[in-house]
């Protein structure tokens, strides 16, 4: 998590770990969604759950059940996760407690509330009912029923010294996803039981037990916007580097509104991902029309089997290590970062740039981890890794 000061701010209004009062607000996301045609979707349906009950062949189903937990940091952190799942909800005070009746300044409060939790993004804003799964994967399927008004997003960075020592599919990789997703989660956790306390109902969403789908949620909050990796929010100032849990409630907050840095121009620029996915399951074409959104097309197959079958590795995030809007926050690279965001002419030299500064490729001396694999109920140094990209998966 980042450990830079936060930015001074009046009585009232949150002090953001990064500077988003900066960045544009606009009414609607960047991303074309045409609300009334956008279909609930159901989790058993995601790629992961689809490898696990075999629609990819017997190899990613049996995969499914080790991937995470091949590698002892990632099998704790995942651990994690199941025992969050407890706690997701709970009982709400009978009474309710004595608040400011001004929702600016309740957001304010629970905004910082969740910094001093340890998030390090937050955004709020109205639950769309398209961003509520039709159907939990958990349990053998369950119908969703969520009435909450609002959603609280909550982002955690998954590190940038790791990101600047991983190759983007080695055996931190897992590590560095979970480690974010339990941390977003116990604090969503901790979040919605003070909400509840105050007399609010209020319930945690994350990783091992999601009742909404996180990027419609990510966009309304002004936390970032549609990128070309497919359904996955790129934020100014983290790119893709976070995972993020929500906390739904129906406690009284002002909501946040969705932003624009120009990364619609960039992505269409860039294709820096798409040239480096090693499993090529990222288009370098122009974007299209699904379930009533805009996106560029996603290979959910190709991902899913690069992710869960990764032979040299635990999981994979190359599209994070190579977007060039995952970068330290130093004053060099906010310099940069301004550029891209405010001078659309500048955006054509953008990956031709990063690959000049040799983003992307893992710088060794920041490696500290050791690549471990459980095998057979030991832990075993694991073979060496693919020369090629096709020898992962």
């Amino acid at each position: 998590m980042i450990s830079h000061r936060r930015d001074k701010a009046k009585f009232g209004e949150p002090a953001d770990p990064y500077p988003m009062h900066l960045i544009k607000r606009v009414d609607r996301p960047t991303t074309l969604i045409l609300d009334d045609q956008v279909k609930r979707v159901d989790e058993r349906e995601s790629g992961f759950m689809r490898a696990g009950r075999g629609d990819f062949g017997p190899r990613l189903k049996k995969e499914f059940f080790r991937f995470v937990q091949k590698h002892p940091l990632s099998n704790s952190c995942v651990r994690m996760g199941f025992h969050l799942r407890k706690v997701t909800d709970g009982e709400v005070a009978p009474e309710k407690a004595p608040l400011p009746d001004d929702p600016a300044l309740m957001a304010a409060h629970i905004k910082e509330t969740a910094y001093f939790l340890r998030a390090d993004l937050v955004g709020i804003c109205e639950l769309p009912p398209y961003a509520v799964y039709s159907h939990g994967a958990w349990h053998g399927g369950f119908e969703i029923e969520l009435k909450h008004k609002y959603a609280i997003a909550i982002l955690v960075d998954q590190d940038t010294r790791a990101e600047e020592g991983f190759s983007g599919r080695d055996w931190i990789s897992n590590s560095m996803s979970f480690m974010a997703y339990s941390t977003s989660g116990f604090i969503a956790c901790m979040l919605a039981d003070y909400i509840r306390q105050l007399g609010y109902p209020a319930r945690a969403h994350h990783a091992l037990d999601y009742h909404v789908v996180v990027p419609p949620i990510l966009l309304w909050a002004g936390l970032g916007e549609m990128c070309r990796i497919g359904d996955i929010v790129v934020n100014p100032f983290m790119g893709p580097r976070f995972k993020a849990a929500i906390v739904t409630t129906d406690l009284p907050m002002a909501v946040d509104k969705p932003i624009d840095f120009g990364l619609q121009d960039f992505c269409d620029k860039c294709g820096k991902c798409a040239r480096e996915c090693p499993s090529g399951a990222i288009s370098d074409g122009d974007k299209v029309m699904h379930n009533g959104y805009e996106k560029w097309p996603n290979d959910v197959e190709k991902c899913t089997g690069m992710r869960v079958g990764n032979k040299f590795g635990s999981g994979c995030g190359t599209c994070v290590k190579v977007c060039p809007w995952a970068k330290p926050y130093t004053p060099f690279h906010r310099a940069i970062n301004w550029t891209m965001r405010n001078i659309p002419f500048a955006r054509r030299f953008g990956v031709w740039g990063d690959d000049l500064m040799g983003y992307g490729k893992p710088d060794d001396s920041k490696k500290w981890w050791f690549d471990h694999e459980w095998v057979d109920g030991k832990i075993q140094i694991p073979r060496k890794k693919g020369e090629k990209d096709h020898d992962y998966l």
